[in-house]
């Protein structure tokens, strides 16, 4: 049985992520590691809490005897680290917070793996290691810049980060990568595009808009809108890392992208005219009809600091050595994103009042 620890397991990818491997590999052991900040929710893996495979520990990856302990207990052979501080815009405001999670953090994840992992030393003096045993971190595009009109990033693109948060993203590679070099720690990297679907946090774009106009809300859009992302859709980012843990090469970087390039103004419009769709149908448990929903209520605010005008993600060297592919496209699985918001409005104003903090405290007071 492989153990694995999962850290930030809480949070909108990872949670996902727990959910898709204990689905997809029901012979793993999954431990999940959160410290249930802001964007960590429990409430997201409800109904894997009776999985007699799946273990939760609340806890920081920067406390090094915590996780040096957690090693000890099971034994782990995989590590995957979402752990991380994510929103570009609390970074221009405490970029601190995010060097001690994002690189600190990963600093005390390698140093356990590289310790625990270690069974000696070969004949040139570096150390060896058991079989079988991977580091994956879980990095963004973000990391490389931003580009012009043309072209893409690759996993040579030189790393540039323009903000707080992707320069820790990027420092936190960078150490990753060092460990594979200097101590031949069995390492991966994932870089990946722009994530949406299910149980993400309504800070970030997609979430934030189908909550806004369901309210009637204004919609705030940076500058003209016109800053272009590639899409993935949250399943696709989870079958894309499991396909690196079982076919990818150690010391290798995979970006992980899903063929959609939008701009923000247009996933606006999209939503606003999905959202008014869905509501005016009536199938839908909601005090708002859909007949006030129009584009009246996006409202252009100051850019942002730094902000990268456009990304693009080259996916092909995953799709051609590993044989994974995206199964989503953009229509698809924006309309099944927004559904599930619709559907899930509970979840959705637990979040933004707080609400969903409690839940750790029910669950997990007594044990």
């Amino acid at each position: 049985m492989k153990t694995i620890l999962i850290t930030g397991g809480a949070g909108f990818i990872g949670s996902n992520f727990v959910k898709y491997m204990l689905n997809s590999h029901p012979d793993y052991k999954i431990v999940n590691v959160d410290v249930l900040t802001y964007a960590g929710n429990l409430e997201n893996l409800a109904d894997v809490e009776g999985n007699p495979n799946y273990v939760f520990a609340k806890g920081d990856i920067v406390d090094r005897p915590f996780i040096a302990d957690l090693f000890d207990q099971y034994d782990f052979d995989t590590v995957v680290n979402f752990a991380a501080e994510s929103h570009v815009d609390r970074s221009i405001e405490d970029p601190e917070i995010f060097i001690k999670s994002n690189v600190m953090g990963t600093l005390v994840l390698l140093d356990e793996a590289k310790f625990h992992w270690q069974t000696g030393k070969d004949d040139n003096g570096y150390p060896t290691y058991r079989d079988g045993v991977r580091y994956h971190q879980v990095s963004t595009d973000e990391v490389y810049g931003a580009l012009g009109k043309t072209g893409m990033f690759t996993e040579v693109t030189p790393i540039a980060p323009n903000s707080p948060y992707s320069a820790s993203k990027a420092s936190a590679d960078l150490l990753v990568r060092s460990y594979g070099q200097t101590f031949k720690l069995p390492v991966t990297i994932s870089r990946c595009s722009n994530n949406y679907g299910p149980y993400h946090f309504p800070e970030k774009l997609i979430p934030l808009m189908i909550s806004n106009v369901v309210a009637l809300k204004s919609l705030p859009v940076y500058g003209d809108g016109m800053q272009i992302r590639d899409w993935l859709h949250v399943k696709d980012h989870c079958s894309g890392i499991d396909t690196i843990l079982e076919k990818g090469m150690a010391g290798e970087v995979y970006n992980i992208g899903g063929n959609n390039e939008k701009a923000n103004i247009d996933i606006v419009n999209l939503i606003i005219e999905d959202v008014g769709e869905m509501l005016r149908s009536g199938k839908y448990a909601i005090d708002n009809d859909g007949s006030k929903i129009s584009k009246d209520l996006i409202t252009y605010v100051e850019d942002r600091l730094g902000h990268d005008r456009r990304y693009a993600i080259d996916n092909s060297k995953i799709t051609t050595e590993l044989g994974w592919e995206p199964s989503y496209t953009f229509e698809e699985g924006i309309a099944e994103t927004i559904k599930w918001y619709l559907n899930n409005q509970e979840w959705l104003e637990q979040v933004k009042s707080g609400d969903y903090q409690q839940y750790y405290e029910k669950m997990y007071s007594k044990k």
